[in-house]
């Protein structure tokens, strides 16, 4: 991951001339870039997306009541992040933006964690996400098989469950939806 280091403070600009193949990210004033997901990461993003996607935002086999996308991006104040998976209740989220960008904060989302991003997903964007009043954070790490459950309780971080290798996962806010966690690791 690259970030700016002059003395001035990162810009939407900034954002705008990465390559394609970039991710731009503005934390506390510093561009972070980093490129797309490693193959590993994006097929573990892109299964458990499908897995919550079908039930929560389709309402096919669950409750519905979710619109869930894969690396939406998410102004929040002068931050802009962009998370590996993002959902918002339908009753706070009633149309999507006609922008390219989210302003309203995301009520759960996934961060995949990969060596060149886990660091900053772990502490600036978890701090940005608590300050923001994302009410669930999941960290799913392909290479550890590792999925992390974190709710926030009176702006704090809580760890709520852990789950390794082929658990089987009920978490919140999906609790209604079960699926074995090794489906994220098999093609």
């Amino acid at each position: 991951m690259m970030a700016l280091t002059d003395d001035r403070s990162a810009t939407y600009a900034d954002i705008e001339v990465l390559p394609a193949n970039m991710v731009g990210q503005l934390l506390f004033g510093a561009l972070h870039a980093h490129p797309r997901p490693a193959p590993r990461h994006a097929l573990a993003s892109s299964i458990l997306g499908s897995e919550l996607t079908s039930p929560f935002s389709r309402g096919r086999g669950g409750p519905g009541g979710w619109i869930i996308l894969d690396e939406p991006e998410v102004h929040l104040g002068e931050h802009v992040v962009v998370p590996d998976i993002a959902g918002w209740r339908r009753d706070r989220l009633l149309a999507l933006p006609e922008t390219t960008y989210f302003e309203i904060s995301p009520d759960w989302l996934c961060e995949v964690l990969s060596p060149s991003t886990a660091k900053i997903d772990r502490t600036d964007k978890l701090a940005i996400y608590a300050e923001f009043g994302v009410g669930h954070c999941w960290y799913v790490d392909p290479d550890a098989r590792t999925l992390e459950v974190f709710a926030l309780d009176g702006g704090a971080w809580r760890l709520e469950m852990t789950f390794k290798d082929s658990d089987r996962v009920s978490a919140p806010p999906f609790e209604v939806h079960e699926f074995a966690l090794d489906a994220l690791w098999t093609v």
